[in-house]
C-alpha cells in the first residue's frame, strides 16, 4: 500500500509540474506553435527598405545585415519558447512576448547597422509593437529583443566587411586575367573574401576547382556559347531567354529573400519555422557571396567581355575574337569565375527546399522584370535555381562552366548550413 501510495505521489508532482508549465507557457495565452510569419515578413522587407532597396549598391553588405537581423529574430523568439538551436543569443525569458522579442531584435540590428535610417525604422517598430496588448509581456519582449539583436551585433564585431568596396584593379595583357569591364574601372570589395563566415568553418572548405584551361574544348565551348547568345541584340537569344535574364539580373540576395518569403506564405509557416527558415537563408546567402569571393580572387579568371575581345591571344584555335562584343546586360566589376549569382541562388533554393522540398511550386516577380511588375512561375525551387544560373549566360556576363561551379558551390553551402545550424531540439 505504500508503494501505491507512493507511485501515486511521484505522479502527481509529475502532472502539477506539466501543469505548471502548461500554465506558465499560456499565461500570456500563447500557442507558440500557431503564431503567424508576420512579423518575420515585415521585417524582411523593413531590412530591404531601409538599405533603400532596390537600388541599393552593396548588395554584400545587404546579405551580411540580412544574416543579422534574421539570427537576432530567430534567437530572440527561441529564448521565449526554445523550439530550435540558437546561434548567438542564450538568454531565456518564457514569460516574455515573442513577437516583441523578434521586432526589437530586428530593430536593435538595423538600426546599428543603418544608424542614418533611425526614424524609418522607430516607426517600423512602434507599428509592430502597437498590436501587442500584454504590456508586462511586451516589456520583457523588449528587453529580450535587445539583448538577442546585441548578442549578434557583438558576434559580428570587427568581422571585415568595413572599409571602401571600391579598389583598383592593376592592367594586364595576360590571357585569361581578369581585367575591369566598362562601365566600372574597378574592381568590387576585394576585401569580402576575408569576412568573417555565418556558417561555414573556413572560406575555402568548398573552394571551387579550377576553370577549365583556355586551350581546352570545355572553354572554347563555354565561349562560343555566351559570345552567340549572350551578346547585345544576339539573333539567337529568344525572347523568352531575353525576358528571364531580365527578370534574374536583380541583386541575388534581394531576388531570393522575396522567394523565401513567397514560400513563406504559400506554406502558411508559423513565427518559428519562418524565423528558422529565413535565418538559414541569409545565412547561406552571406556565406555564398563571402566563399564566392574567394574563388573569384582566387582563380582571378577574366569576364566574356574581356575574353571575347581578346581572344586572339588565348591559344585556342576554337574560339575567335570580336573587338567590338558587348554584353545583352552591364557585367558586375568582379572576376568571371565562379558565378557568384548562381551560388547564391542554388544556396538558398537547397535551403529551402531542405525544409519544404524541392517539388514546391511559386510565382514572383522582380525588380528587374521586363515589362515591370510581370511574374515567372516555377513547379520547383531547382527549377528556378537553373534559370537563375542559366540567366547569366544569357545576360552575357558569364560563361556557362562559371555558372556549373557556382550552383555546386551554392549547393554544399546551403546543405552544410541546415545540417550544422538552427537544428530542431529534440
Amino acid at each position: 500500500m505504500k508503494r501505491v501510495m507512493k507511485s501515486f505521489a511521484v505522479v502527481a508532482v509529475v502532472f502539477c509540474l506539466l501543469l505548471a508549465s502548461c500554465s506558465r507557457s499560456n499565461e500570456n495565452n500563447y500557442d507558440f506553435e500557431s503564431l503567424p510569419a508576420t512579423v518575420i515578413l515585415d521585417w524582411n522587407e523593413v531590412a530591404f527598405k531601409a538599405f533603400d532597396g532596390p537600388v541599393y549598391q552593396h548588395s554584400l553588405m545587404a546579405s551580411r545585415i540580412n544574416a543579422m537581423t534574421h539570427i537576432a529574430m530567430h534567437d530572440a523568439i527561441n529564448a521565449v519558447y526554445a523550439k530550435y538551436a540558437v546561434y548567438a543569443f542564450n538568454g531565456k525569458d518564457e514569460t516574455a512576448d515573442p513577437v516583441a522579442a523578434a521586432v526589437t531584435a530586428a530593430h536593435t540590428v538595423l538600426l546599428h547597422e543603418i544608424p542614418a535610417r533611425k526614424s524609418f525604422l522607430d516607426s517600423a517598430l512602434q507599428q509592430s509593437l502597437s498590436a501587442i496588448t500584454d504590456s508586462e509581456a511586451k516589456t520583457k519582449g523588449i528587453v529580450l529583443g535587445k539583448q538577442a539583436g546585441q548578442a549578434i551585433i557583438d558576434n559580428r564585431n570587427n568581422d571585415g566587411s568595413a572599409g571602401d568596396p571600391v579598389a583598383a584593379i592593376p592592367p594586364s595583357d595576360v590571357p585569361g586575367v581578369y581585367q575591369a569591364v566598362p562601365p566600372f574601372d574597378f574592381v568590387f570589395a576585394p576585401n569580402w573574401q576575408n569576412v568573417k563566415l555565418f556558417a561555414l568553418q573556413s572560406k575555402n572548405q568548398f573552394r571551387s576547382a579550377p576553370q577549365p584551361a583556355l586551350n581546352s574544348p570545355e572553354y572554347a565551348a563555354g565561349f562560343n556559347e555566351v559570345k552567340e547568345i549572350g551578346k547585345l541584340n544576339s539573333s539567337t537569344r529568344t525572347t523568352e531567354q531575353t525576358s528571364y535574364a531580365k527578370f534574374w539580373y536583380e541583386f541575388s540576395e534581394a531576388g531570393w529573400n522575396r522567394v523565401a518569403r513567397t514560400i513563406v506564405m504559400n506554406k502558411k509557416m508559423g513565427l518559428y519555422e519562418a524565423a528558422r527558415m529565413l535565418a538559414l537563408v541569409d545565412m547561406a546567402l552571406a556565406d555564398a557571396y563571402i566563399a564566392g569571393w574567394d574563388s573569384k580572387f582566387h582563380y582571378n579568371f577574366w569576364r566574356p567581355y574581356t575574353a571575347i575581345r581578346a581572344a586572339a591571344t588565348d591559344g585556342n584555335e576554337s574560339t575567335s575574337p570580336d573587338v567590338a562584343w558587348e554584353p545583352a546586360e552591364p557585367t558586375p566589376p568582379v572576376h568571371d569565375y565562379p558565378s557568384t549569382h548562381s551560388a547564391l541562388g542554388n544556396a538558398a533554393a537547397k535551403v529551402i527546399a531542405r525544409i519544404v522540398g524541392d517539388n514546391t511550386p511559386f510565382t514572383m516577380t522582380s525588380f528587374t522584370a521586363v515589362p515591370a511588375g510581370s511574374t515567372r512561375s516555377f513547379s520547383s525551387l531547382s527549377q528556378a535555381a537553373n534559370e537563375n544560373a542559366d540567366s547569366r549566360v544569357m545576360a552575357g556576363i558569364h560563361f556557362r562552366f562559371s555558372c556549373n561551379a557556382g550552383q555546386a558551390l551554392g549547393d554544399k553551402i546551403g546543405n552544410w548550413t541546415v545540417e550544422n545550424h538552427l537544428k530542431p531540439i529534440k
